[in-house]
């Protein structure tokens, strides 16, 4: 295909879509143009219902047989919050940055690795795009859905790119080859509400859930490995909902997160938790639930194709890391190899989040020879 397209321009009429999850605002439509305008067929579909959808999702092709390399990644963004320095859906420029919510995290990904298919033009292989509304929210009918989709349709790319914003402190420092895994935690104690002055009339769930959490904040899950750093279990709130002060309340919760490396599954977590609330706030209930596994990519053919582009545009050797939060490639990795690689994170999730423009246009460089490599050679 002949089009040109612009990444700052696609970038910001992205941004101007107010896909605050699970909207989708009119975001994957304009996708879905700039991919048919260059030689794409999409196919979109909605999956799920209120609260947490529906979801709009995408799936692009372009080209047939083998090899088959896909690009992943979410059109919707967070709540942007008080205290913009403008309207975070009104794109706009000051000196070398695009501000907007999105920007970075992850559009800017988006107009770049379209930009780049549209340079590289036609190609042997095929060339797809798995776009979901839903990465920023629950994750229940997005990636999951869109995996389930071409399941049933016999897809399976050999090798998946997701574009979040991994660079650190320049574009192209960082690669995410795996990622830990997650679980929350919900635990509450009952006991029997009372007056202060008559203690031995009720039961305070207060002292056993704190035991709990003492024991639980004691563990030793371990010492990390060479490609994860050690796991982590984190108290994240107690409640009791008392706003007496002669008031013994009726129950006490609590909420913690694992994050885990490969050293260990949800399902152990969860277990090994039961297991010391048990022992000390035996009445207590506890209820999970598994937000991803942990997954690694070993260095490899992908993490060498995306670390190879990265040197050609910008002489930097990248790191191979598993810092940092879940992502959407924790679903991907079951069906083929995956690696993340995107723009500087610095301003993700923050107020005036923004893209510096000339990283947009190198990213735009980087994904272009990764395509043209994993797909034509050189």
């Amino acid at each position: 295909m002949s089009t040109t397209i612009d990444p700052l321009d696609l970038a910001q009429r992205l941004i101007a879509c107010p896909s605050v999850t699970p909207a989708d605002a009119g975001a994957m439509a304009v996708i879905a143009d700039a991919l048919e305008s260059i030689g794409f067929d999409v196919h979109r579909f909605a999956a799920g219902a209120a609260p947490d959808g529906p979801i709009e999702n995408l799936f692009a092709t372009r080209g047939a047989g083998a090899p088959h390399f896909a690009f992943a990644g979410h059109s919707d963004v967070v709540p942007p919050g008080a205290g913009w320095g403008g309207d975070p859906f009104v794109p706009e420029i000051r000196g070398d940055l695009l501000y907007g919510r999105g920007a970075v995290d992850m559009k800017g990904a988006i107009a770049a690795f379209i930009a780049a298919s549209a340079r590289v033009g036609d190609h042997p292989g095929t060339l797809s795009l798995i776009i979901t509304g839903d990465e920023e929210g629950p994750a229940t009918f997005g990636t999951v859905a869109l995996i389930d989709w071409m399941k049933a349709r016999d897809i399976c790319p050999d090798m998946c790119l997701v574009g979040e914003p991994t660079s650190a402190q320049q574009l192209g420092d960082m690669i995410k080859i795996g990622r830990r895994g997650s679980v929350n935690i919900w635990i509450d104690n009952p006991g029997m509400q009372g007056h202060v002055a008559y203690p031995h009339l009720a039961d305070n769930p207060v002292p056993a859930l704190m035991t709990a959490l003492n024991a639980l904040a004691g563990l030793h899950l371990d010492d990390g490995n060479d490609w994860f750093q050690p796991s982590n279990l984190e108290i994240t709130t107690v409640d009791v909902g008392n706003s007496a002060t002669n008031l013994i309340p009726g129950h006490a919760s609590a909420r913690l997160n694992i994050r885990f490396n490969d050293e260990h599954t949800g399902a152990e977590l969860v277990d090994r938790v039961r297991a010391v609330v048990a022992e000390h706030a035996p009445r207590a209930t506890v209820k999970a639930i598994i937000s991803g596994e942990s997954f690694i990519t070993p260095p490899g053919a992908l993490s060498a194709l995306v670390a190879g582009a990265i040197g050609r545009v910008t002489g930097i050797s990248p790191e191979f890391s598993t810092t940092g939060g879940t992502s959407d490639a924790r679903f991907l990795s079951r069906i083929c190899p995956v690696v993340e690689f995107g723009l500087c994170n610095a301003t993700m999730h923050k107020l005036d989040e923004a893209v510096a423009i000339p990283d947009l246009y190198a990213l735009t460089d980087i994904y272009a020879d990764i395509i043209h490599e994993a797909l034509a050679g050189r």
